[in-house]
Formats: structure tokens, C-alpha cells, sequence
């Protein structure tokens, strides 16, 4: 009858002895290696009870564990700085490595599109066009006046309209002004008006000149056609109908190509970061993990090893014996193998939240709040001049 194999325990660890020999050549865990096996196989009762299993299999479990750890930690880190890794160059490993930064520069880049429109900025020109007023005409289409002509055709945005009158300041303020406000008279009154130069001034409060600026505008706008525009389609109408005593013959505006538009708002880019796949967090080193975590490490590697060893056991559910047959516990040990692994992950899943920067910036405000109610229950002292 075949015996079944028993740990033999081991005081050595070789490179090789793992599947993947990811941290083969880290002297901590080639180091820690056999001493988590023995520890495992004696959690299961060895060299009291049979365990089934051989160095390489402990080894296993130790390297998946490791590595789990690692890619869990990784994970948040990912989660917690993707935003501040966006664009970068991949290749750079950030494991382990503090990413302290914004997410500015990439809404600054998504706002660009919208600084266009608002022009204020942007990622697409702006370009200047103009069209000839004609006597009479009221409405004049821009894709065929302009947009086939200049753009070939191309579809164009127009971003602003300079179509406005002459401003009210340029209108009142005239040397000669003071004639029609009766203010040379005042100044001879005040005995200034003999004195040299010929030119002489009365300061005004600034109330004077804005009732001025507003009675010079209100008089456009309710007893003239005020200047004003509406563009729908690109086809734009002009209040007041140009006529042949009209100053302004040529209408200037601000507009975009849309298909520019378009291309510059969507930001493509090759060999940088720019999802969860490609944000390079590789393995973290396991000399570099704290006690903390190792001892993690090491409750995972058992839970691992319980369920390398249940599905051992039960794949033959009972050994015959002289006599009777023994059973084995093959399913309950991946049951309670199963159970310990959830357990731990969901202890470091909330562990790790917990130390979100968005946690942090949480449980810091609550300090800092409950700091300045204590400061304000210290009694002030009494001055006594």
C-alpha cells in the first residue's frame, strides 16, 4: 500500500523551488521560506498528524500569498493615484514610491475645449473672418459667404460677432462739450476764466459721466434700432438693416473649424499612462514589507495551504486500514480554508480604505475640528492693565 506523504520539513530554500520565482532571489523570502512551511505544517498538526504535502508545495502557497498581498496593496494604490499617474510615461515602477500630486493638470486638459468656446484659452485657434454689408440686406448666410470660400467648405462655429455701435463714451466726451453744459460761465463765475492756458477744466464727480454713458445708451436703444444680431445655422441677421448712409460696410467676427474643434478636444497619446492596465505597479519587494504585512502574508499561506491540503484529502474521502478505513477531513479543512482567506481579505480590502486620501482628508478635518473645540474650552486670560 502507498504511504502517504508526510511533511519531512526542510532548513534550506532554493531558487527554482517556486512556480513563478518571483522572489527567488529576495534573501528574506528564501529566508522565511522553510520557516513559514514548518510553521504551516506544524498549524496542521505535523509530525502528530500526516501532512500530505512536500517543501514545493508550501513554497507555492508562500509565493501566491506574497504576491497577493502585493497585488492588493497595488490595486489601491492604483485606485488611489490614477489620477495623479494619468500621462505619464509608463515604464516607471510606483510601487512603494509616495505619488503626491493633483488632478489639475488633467481637468485643465479637459477644460481646454471649453476655454475655446468661452475664449478664454483652449486647445483649437481662433481665427478672424469678415463679409461685406450690403445695402438693404438684412440676413446673410456665413457658410456660403465665408465657410465655402475660406475653409472649403468645412463647417464653422462662430465664437463672437463684432457688430455694436460706436461706444456712448467716445459720443459725449468731446472738448467742445462744455459749451452745451453751460460750464464756461461757471468758470468765469469762479474767476479762473482770465488765467492761462486758454484751456481750462472743471472736475466732475464720476456719477455725472456714467448718467451721461447710460442716457447716450438708452437713447439708442429705445429710440433708435440698437445695433444687435441673431445667427441660427450660421445664417446671421443684422439689426439695424444696413443702408447706404451706414458706417460700418464690413461685419467682423471670431469663429473655429469644427472639425479642429473636434480633433484638438479629444487628447490621444501613445506609451503613457492611461487606465488601470498600464499604471506599472510591479510586485513589491518582500524585504520592503513590514512586519505587519508579512505576518498577513503568513496567515494567508496557511489558509492557502489548508486548501492545497483538503483537496488532497478529498480526493480519496477514505484510506482503507487492516481491518476498517479511516476518513479523512479533506472537505471540511477547504471549508475552513475558504472562510480564513475571505476573512483576511476583507481585513486588508478595509484596512486599505481606510487610509483612502479621501479617508484621510476626512478623519483630518474631524481632528481639526474637535481640536478647535477643545482650544475654545481653555479659559482666556483676564488682562489687568
Amino acid at each position: 500500500m502507498i504511504q502517504p506523504l508526510i511533511y519531512p520539513g526542510s532548513s534550506s530554500f532554493f531558487p527554482g523551488q517556486t512556480p513563478f520565482g518571483i522572489y527567488d532571489n529576495d534573501y528574506i523570502f528564501g529566508d522565511d521560506a522553510p520557516k513559514v512551511a514548518l510553521w504551516c505544517a506544524r498549524r496542521l498538526g505535523y509530525p502528530i498528524q500526516n501532512v500530505e504535502l512536500i517543501d514545493e508545495n508550501f513554497y507555492a502557497c508562500f509565493e501566491e500569498a506574497a504576491s497577493e498581498y502585493s497585488a492588493q496593496v497595488n490595486q489601491f494604490n492604483i485606485r488611489n493615484n490614477l489620477t495623479s499617474l494619468l500621462g505619464k510615461p509608463i515604464g516607471t515602477n510606483y510601487s512603494q514610491k509616495m505619488v503626491q500630486g493633483t488632478n489639475l493638470p488633467y481637468l485643465v486638459g479637459l477644460a481646454d475645449s471649453y476655454g475655446t468656446q468661452a475664449g478664454v484659452g483652449g486647445n483649437t485657434d481662433i481665427k478672424k473672418g469678415s463679409i461685406q454689408l450690403v445695402a438693404g440686406q438684412q440676413e446673410y448666410d456665413l457658410d456660403t459667404l465665408f465657410a465655402d470660400v475660406s475653409e472649403s467648405g468645412k463647417k464653422i462655429d462662430i465664437t463672437r460677432v463684432f457688430h455694436e455701435p460706436t461706444p456712448a463714451i467716445n459720443r459725449f466726451f468731446d472738448p467742445y462739450s462744455v459749451s452745451g453744459q453751460g460750464t464756461l460761465n461757471l468758470i468765469d463765475e469762479f474767476g479762473f476764466g482770465s488765467f492761462s492756458p486758454a484751456a481750462q477744466f472743471i472736475l466732475m464727480p464720476m456719477y455725472e459721466d456714467m448718467l451721461r454713458i447710460q442716457a447716450i445708451e438708452f437713447n439708442d436703444q429705445f429710440r433708435k434700432s440698437a445695433h444687435t444680431f441673431n445667427i441660427v445655422n450660421n445664417k446671421i441677421r443684422i439689426y439695424p438693416i444696413p443702408s447706404s448712409t451706414t458706417l460700418m460696410t464690413t461685419l467682423y467676427f471670431d469663429y473655429i473649424v469644427r472639425d479642429e474643434y473636434f480633433a484638438n478636444s479629444t487628447i490621444v497619446k501613445a506609451n503613457v499612462v492611461s487606465d488601470y492596465s498600464d499604471a506599472e505597479y510591479d510586485f513589491i519587494p518582500y524585504r520592503n514589507i513590514n512586519d505587519v504585512g508579512k505576518q498577513w502574508i503568513r496567515k494567508y499561506t496557511l489558509a492557502l495551504v489548508k486548501e492545497l491540503l483538503g483537496a488532497v484529502r478529498e480526493k480519496y474521502s477514505t484510506i482503507p486500514i487492516p481491518g476498517s478505513e479511516v476518513s479523512l477531513d479533506g472537505a471540511a479543512l477547504r471549508a475552513e480554508a475558504q472562510s480564513e482567506k475571505d476573512n483576511l481579505m476583507t481585513q486588508l480590502r478595509e484596512t486599505l480604505d481606510d487610509l483612502s486620501r479621501k479617508n484621510q482628508f476626512e478623519y483630518r478635518n474631524t481632528e481639526a475640528t474637535q481640536t478647535q473645540e477643545m482650544l475654545q474650552k481653555i479659559p482666556l486670560a483676564i488682562y489687568i492693565g
